[in-house]
């Protein structure tokens, strides 16, 4: 049997041209693999074409080989980027244990992901306009032991560093790049960021091929993804997450602490410049909403929200935008010192697969717009945080967010979690409905070598970017200041003494003073339930309400307190405070009672010795 014949192509790309050597009967995989130890890269973030013009793709592919597409001896290639992240960088692998942790489920399919995707408002965010526009450079004085010039020349000592310079970043600890500093650092060099692609990955076959059947009776290059090299991602988007106050964080641990069960909500605040990394941005946290869910020791299940529109308009009128989502993961210790335990770790794991997978499914439900893609996104300023306990067993609160190449296999639904050991995810394998290119990702071996695995399974480290998340020395207060046991009970506590009705109402405004109306009103958790309540309804009413909050004017407070709507309410409040009070007059205790009565509020029947309707609340 004769050896296959070798023959020599040349490969075109932004860093020059090389030359390899493959069979004719290597396959296109074969191929792909070729080019990427030639250039030495670290992903298969590329694609190769036969025209300079970068059209006639040859996709990477098992069954087609050089000879059927027609290479020949001495023929040029031409190589492009397809996404930002071909960095030439590699991490060892931490180790991971196989201890059960605890799981987050998604309650919508990634139907419902894809229409949320597809009609979310994509609008640059203030700050980025903002980072856009400054400068970035950082500066520096004059050193008067390297600087030899008057206080006005400036030399290689003074002059201004950029902001994805190395030693700078060293020197002050900083892990990624900021995204702004990232987009400058790409678009500088000669060619100004010329062969750049600032593109998402794609994991799933590209529609409206016309050259063969559809999947899975046929499928050509032009239409098959790319193979992907998974590695770490050296900028991030969010640089820090800042609670404007502890109390932020203590209401929202109050249920865990009363049930044992852990607790998620949605983060609401606002994006701000940070001055402490270049061109860096914070997720400023003002209010944590809770959604609908079921919880347990070591579950969270979120459940279909009907007032999720309401709560995110609202928001919108107070300035405020979702930007994160919290989730705690709190085991106390069995003795009574109030401590919990240490269960995550470098030792252990930083996030699970599954909430990998969740917080990959938000940030795809919240993109970050960004010009210079041509779809017009491109990751997600949306973050994760998780609340567990440290190593010396105090509460703690972590940030993370994964990485563009997290977001497009979550967004194709190519990854999923492992059934025995959820720290891992494993990459789905291609079936007779679904085409999934391969997925790599690289660690080094017993003897310090540097190999490539298959992600199957896949260590989720990969995918994590780490944010510090923080609160001020300087409590700031967006909303008014409030302990636990003074506070309007949360949303979707279906607890005693932490329900939302309108006793729970009556009791917090009765603790406030007439003159303290906009503090007493400047509540989170109170104008959400002003918005959606149905007894008295208000929502239509409340701009002058929102707008006084907003700007904290008391003026316009007292206007809306004066207003006919909330002295209705006030009416109700009153009456069902006499009422709960178990005072009577002489006339109705003389009065024969009946079996029943009707509230004319929401007609619900009531026993007769109820002073308050049991289904809302009111007076009698």
């Amino acid at each position: 049997m004769s050896k296959p014949r070798e023959i020599l192509l040349r490969i075109q790309s932004p860093e020059g041209v090389k030359r390899i050597e493959i069979t004719q009967t290597a396959t296109l995989r074969d191929l792909y693999e070729a080019v990427f130890k030639a250039f030495g890269l670290n992903d298969y973030g590329f694609a190769i074409f036969k025209e300079r013009n970068f059209t006639k793709e040859l996709a990477s592919s098992r069954s087609q080989t050089v000879s059927v597409c027609n290479l020949k001896h001495g023929d040029m290639l031409y190589m492009k980027f397809i996404s930002g992240s071909s960095q030439k960088s590699s991490a060892a692998l931490p180790d991971a244990i196989s201890d059960q942790p605890k799981q987050i489920a998604i309650s919508q399919s990634s139907t419902d992901l894809k229409q949320n995707y597809k009609n979310n408002e994509l609008e640059e965010d203030e700050v980025d306009l903002i980072l856009s526009k400054m400068d970035g450079r950082i500066q520096r004085s004059r050193d008067n032991k390297l600087c030899r010039h008057n206080s006005n020349g400036c030399c290689v000592h003074c002059s201004a560093l950029e902001p994805y310079d190395e030693n700078y970043l060293k020197e002050h600890n900083i892990k990624h790049l900021s995204f702004h500093s990232y987009l400058r650092k790409q678009m500088s060099g000669i060619d100004r960021g010329k062969y750049v692609a600032f593109e998402d990955i794609n994991c799933r076959i590209k529609s409206g091929c016309r050259d063969h059947p559809p999947w899975p009776k046929g499928i050509c290059s032009k239409c098959q993804p790319s193979a992907i090299t998974l590695n770490r991602q050296i900028y991030r988007h969010v640089d820090n997450v800042m609670f404007e106050n502890a109390s932020l964080v203590d209401r929202f641990l109050n249920y865990w602490r009363v049930t044992g069960h852990q607790r998620l909500g949605f983060l609401f605040g606002t994006y701000e410049v940070y001055p402490d990394v270049p061109l860096g941005i914070r997720a400023r946290v003002a209010a944590i909403y809770e959604p609908p869910q079921e919880s347990t020791r070591d579950s969270i299940k979120l459940l279909d929200d009907e007032h999720e529109a309401e709560v995110d308009a609202l928001a919108r009128a107070l300035g405020l935008k979702r930007v994160g989502w919290i989730f705690t993961d709190l085991i106390g210790e069995e003795d009574s010192s109030g401590n919990v335990k240490h269960v995550r770790g470098i030792e252990t794991h930083f996030l699970t697969a599954q909430e990998c997978i969740m917080a990959g499914y938000l940030q795809n439900k919240y993109p970050n717009v960004c010009k210079q893609s041509p779809r017009g996104i491109l990751g997600s300023k949306f973050v994760t945080v998780c609340v567990t306990g440290d190593a010396e067993k105090q509460i703690k609160m972590e940030g993370y967010s994964v990485s563009a190449q997290c977001m497009a296999l979550v967004r194709d639904n190519c990854l999923v979690p492992t059934k025995d050991v959820p720290e891992l995810g494993y990459v789905r394998e291609s079936t007779d409905k679904q085409f999934v290119p391969d997925v790599y990702y690289k660690e080094k071996d017993q003897y310090g070598n540097e190999v490539q695995r298959l992600a199957r399974p896949l260590p989720v480290e990969y995918l994590l970017v780490e944010v510090p998340a923080t609160t001020p020395v300087t409590p700031v207060y967006t909303f008014t200041a409030s302990n636990v046991n003074e506070s309007f009970p949360i949303e979707n506590r279906y607890l005693e003494g932490h329900l939302q009705d309108f006793g729970a109402l009556s009791a917090y405004l009765s603790r406030w003073d007439a003159n303290d109306f906009l503090d007493a009103i400047s509540d989170f958790h109170l104008l959400i339930y002003l918005y959606k309540m149905d007894v008295v309804p208000i929502k239509e009413h409340m701009k002058t309400l929102i707008d006084a909050v907003r700007t904290k004017n008391k003026e316009l407070a007292y206007q809306f307190k004066s207003e006919e709507n909330w002295r209705t309410l006030e009416t109700l409040i009153a009456a069902s405070s006499s009422g709960s009070s178990g005072l009577e007059t002489n006339a109705t205790a003389s009065a024969p009672t009946s079996a029943t009565w009707t509230c004319k509020h929401c007609t619900f029947i009531n026993r007769s010795e109820l002073s308050t309707c049991e289904m809302c609340s009111l007076p009698r």
